[in-house]
């Protein structure tokens, strides 16, 4: 038994939450905040088979895409600004940080 940790970007969730209802797998949703751009993901924990667990993974990399987005940047408060970018720039967002962790015992009760 595999625990599947997800995390995608929200644009992503229901995509992703409609593909594994339609693939038999069953997932809890908790709302998360990412650090670096401060936006909000979602977390999908997924328990599944170890005979399962590449499918989970070809479901999660079809439903999520990384994609351009420009980003303003927020000023440093109190910090060096040296390194302070005043302008809008362009990053990469999107797509899914994935961790796939053995299971011990699994109870549903």
């Amino acid at each position: 038994m595999k625990l599947v940790v997800a995390v995608v970007q929200d644009q992503d969730s229901n995509s992703l939450s409609t593909e594994l209802m339609k693939n038999n797998f069953r997932a809890t949703k908790l709302a998360s905040t990412g650090g670096f751009l401060k936006s909000g993901n979602t977390t999908f924990l997924i328990g599944t088979e170890d005979a399962r667990v590449d499918k989970a993974l070809e479901v999660i990399n079809d439903s999520c895409r990384s994609r351009e987005q420009m980003v303003a940047p927020v000023s440093p408060m109190g910090g060096n600004a040296d390194s302070y970018i005043p302008y809008p720039v362009e990053v990469e967002v999107g797509g899914a940080t994935v961790f796939v962790l053995p299971i011990e015992q699994f109870h549903q009760f």
